[in-house]
């Protein structure tokens, strides 16, 4: 049974596809859940405190299946490109079907997408070094002959071309997934 934070988490999430953040009112999210507007306060303090919290979680979980994706095409035995391939495919997919997601990743490029507060969202700085970190943990040891600065080289430059699809999309996921694949596969390449 999910708590009357997840379910107020839930509701302000359905909310947020439907309307910008800044339409969206406390007490809409209350009913929603199926709780008081003052169980909302008591959890969140403010508006901007729930849209931190949803935020967080949101991009937890993006960042959580990013790692998945990785660990999982490394276990099917899937070479680097490969396991960028499915890392970038998931981004991308969840970008579009998360509207918060897509508005942190692309940093608020597009005004119809800046759906949280400024203070609520990483910065793209931020979240291309969280994504690049977690990227090196996840290739580094699939390649113990390169170094830590060919990896990290590789690993940033498939998160920029990643998130670059995010802001300007191919003409197919499959399209982006082969450009950044191709890219780590060149960069991982010996001699490089």
């Amino acid at each position: 049974m999910p708590t009357a934070r997840e379910t107020l988490l839930d509701s302000a999430l359905a909310a947020l596809g439907r309307q910008p953040w800044s339409d969206i009112r406390m007490v809409e999210v209350a009913e929603a859940a199926r709780v008081s507007r003052q169980t909302l306060y008591n959890e969140f303090g403010s508006k901007d405190g729930l849209a931190r919290a949803l935020t967080r979680r949101e991009v937890e979980a993006f960042i959580g299946g990013v790692e998945r994706a990785l660990a999982g095409a490394e276990r099917s035995g899937a070479d680097a490109g490969g396991a960028f391939a499915a890392a970038a495919s998931w981004t991308l997919l969840t970008a579009e079907a998360n509207p918060l997601v897509r508005s942190v990743l692309i940093g608020g490029h597009e005004q119809r997408t800046a759906l949280m507060p400024r203070c609520a969202r990483p910065t793209p700085s931020e979240l291309v070094e969280l994504l690049r970190e977690r990227a090196i943990g996840a290739i580094e040891h699939g390649y113990p002959k390169l170094g830590l600065v060919q990896i990290g080289a590789a690993c940033e430059a498939a998160v920029r071309l990643t998130l670059s699809y995010a802001v300007a999309p191919g003409r197919t996921v499959e399209d982006a997934c082969a450009q950044v694949a191709a890219l780590v596969r060149h960069l991982l390449a010996p001699g490089w």
